[in-house]
């Protein structure tokens, strides 16, 4: 054993600082889900700065210093406080926010936001093909797109309830298909992972494997 680490101790440095580079300063998140459909798709890869907000000791929840903080709007990764798996959403509401959720429109802080239909298209589901809804949704003078599917069965509603200090509501663009805050809560600050900020690579793994060059470099803010 001795002998093969002398013989590969440059490769063994690499692949250390490799990874304390991917678990403290930046990271790469591929998508498996729909939950941020139309903005993200399955097959996404996603350059993920770890540093946005924490700088914590590598492969820990542990923060060492706060480098800034999170805006309504960022998409996130974060570790879900549910069952630990790591996810990627929204974030809509901050600490010591008022939200609530009627008929799919957020009303935070008194406000509600702002919709306009863009589209409606056909999107696959386990029991074949259904109507979805993309709108622009405005919160604070940010937009972004979400999609709501008219034809599942889901809660709506929820709230209203305050944001505690040091914690988040995140949501999945995918509104009636995404589990989120309605389901695992407020998510704590030191659960962050970073701030999602642009797509990397894409490629249609659920169909042909065809890239999707269109989407490469794409920037999520």
């Amino acid at each position: 054993m001795k002998g093969f680490i002398r013989a590969n101790k440059g490769f063994l440095l690499f692949l250390l600082l490799f990874g304390v580079f991917r678990t403290a300063v930046a990271d790469w998140n591929p998508i498996p889900s729909s939950s941020m459909r139309p903005n993200l798709l399955e097959g996404d890869v996603v350059f993920v700065n770890r540093l946005a907000y924490n700088v914590k000791v590598p492969l820990t929840d542990v923060v060492v210093a706060r480098t800034g903080e999170p805006l309504r709007g960022d998409v996130v990764t974060f570790t879900s406080p549910h069952d630990g798996t790591r996810l990627i959403k929204r974030v809509m509401a901050l600490p010591g926010d008022r939200i609530e959720m009627r008929n799919e429109r957020l009303v935070i802080n008194g406000v509600e936001s702002q919709y306009s239909l863009q589209e409606m298209v056909q999107e696959p589901s386990p029991a074949g093909p259904m109507d979805a809804l993309r709108m622009d949704e405005i919160v604070d003078g940010r937009r972004h797109r979400i999609q709501v599917l008219p034809q599942r069965a889901v809660a709506r509603d929820f709230g209203p309830v305050t944001v505690p200090a040091d914690a988040f509501v995140m949501l999945g663009d995918n509104r009636d298909n995404s589990a989120d805050s309605r389901y695992i809560g407020f998510v704590p600050r030191h659960l962050l992972i970073g701030r999602a900020e642009r797509i990397l690579v894409s490629a249609d793994y659920q169909g042909n494997w065809l890239p999707r060059p269109a989407r490469f470099g794409m920037s999520l803010r």
